[in-house]
């Protein structure tokens, strides 16, 4: 969500609405820091909160507050934009220099209370009253898709303060990246084999190995994994142990040139997450804007199935089912003046729904209905 957030300060600074952001540290560390981005012309000043820990894939980070209020009584803003679900956000609700401005909340997912994971079950008794303080305080709430919003638990009894505002990707951080100089001919096959790309945290409601275990049943098909995560040895060794290790290239971690170049190469771009935890997959917006087709899990409440209209931009498979998926990608294989379809409708779709100035129009106008209520 950091590109997101990234893009959303550069366009509402264009509409003279100026905003610093507070986010978490994305290493383990005691030092916090202070930042300032340049970009699009615009300088975006963020701190960063030290994490001590992490507890169950939540970040720990006992300096947070002091940050928090030191930056509202410097830059004394008129809203506080919440993004959850965020442990830290909590601290909020016992600042008084906090309590005093109006709230919105941009509401990213529900805490699921996954099967595979008794912990995070017993962890979310403890965090459903200040969830729920949070959202009662609110005075409005941000949700990227009809969808998830119709589907969220924790949202059903404040729907009357809830707007749907979909997530957006400024072009010109796309489009300007520089690509590498050196290609890399030894990790693309011929134009005759499908080049999958598949972006994302290496866990388990990514659904990766389902792409893993679909791809192993047929020829003519590779697949590029970007992105690290707990489940990387697991899925590396499913793919050796189903003699696909030369159809599925593990990339890792990308900066954003290479991310670029790959989405140039590739032919569409798969997203088989299984759970609602996947509420938009941002990653989808960026395969649209570089025209590819795309093919996701319809996972029923969340917004992926939402974002691709199948047929159109892309196809629609069931979560977690192999044979679909695979009988989706030997479509897709088979029928590449599809994919040129899908792609040119997907890259329609961006322009007219998923630019970011679009959605923070919505939200400059969701600002202005808050502060005239206040």
């Amino acid at each position: 969500m950091e590109t997101y957030l990234r893009d959303a300060m550069t366009s509402l600074s264009r509409r003279e609405i100026d905003s610093v952001a507070l986010v978490h540290q994305s290493e383990i560390g005691f030092r916090s820091s202070n930042e300032t981005y340049e970009t699009g012309g615009q300088s975006l000043p963020v701190t960063r909160a030290a994490v001590w820990i992490r507890l169950l894939f939540t970040p720990i980070s006992p300096t947070f507050p002091w940050l928090l209020n030191r930056l509202i009584k410097r830059h004394q803003p008129d809203i506080l934009h919440i993004h959850m679900p965020n442990v830290s956000a909590f601290w909020a609700l016992f600042l008084p220099s906090a309590r005093r401005i109006p709230w919105v909340i941009q509401w990213q997912s529900d805490v699921l209370a996954s099967e595979h994971s008794r912990g995070l079950r017993l962890f979310y008794t403890l965090y459903r009253p200040f969830e729920r303080a949070m959202l009662k305080r609110a005075k409005a709430i941000i949700t990227s898709s009809p969808p998830y919003l119709e589907s969220s638990m924790p949202l059903r009894d404040f729907w009357g303060k809830c707007s749907v505002i979909p997530l957006g990707l400024d072009p010109s951080t796309l489009s300007d990246q520089p690509l590498p100089k050196a290609s890399q001919p030894d990790s693309q096959e011929s134009t005759t084999t499908l080049q999958v790309l598949a972006i994302g945290r290496l866990s388990y409601y990514k659904g990766f190995d389902y792409l893993i275990r679909a791809v192993a049943q047929l020829e003519g098909i590779q697949v590029h994994l970007i992105g690290k995560g707990d489940q990387e040895t697991t899925l590396k060794a499913l793919a050796n142990d189903l003699c696909a290790g030369n159809k599925i290239i593990f990339h890792g971690q990308l900066p954003g040139n290479e991310l670029a170049l790959q989405f140039k190469r590739c032919d569409c771009v798969c997203l088989p997450s299984i759970e609602r935890t996947e509420a938009f997959g941002l990653v989808l917006l960026e395969a649209m804007y570089f025209a590819k087709a795309t093919l996701v899990s319809d996972v029923p409440g969340s917004g992926m199935g939402w974002v691709v209209d199948d047929g159109v931009t892309g196809l629609k498979i069931p979560p977690g089912n192999i044979a679909e998926l695979t009988a989706a990608l030997r479509f897709l294989r088979e029928n590449r003046d599809k994919i040129a379809v899908f792609g040119r409708n997907g890259r329609d779709k961006f322009d007219q729904q998923f630019h970011i100035d679009q959605s923070t129009a919505d939200i400059a106008r969701l600002y202005s209905r808050v502060l005239d209520a206040t």
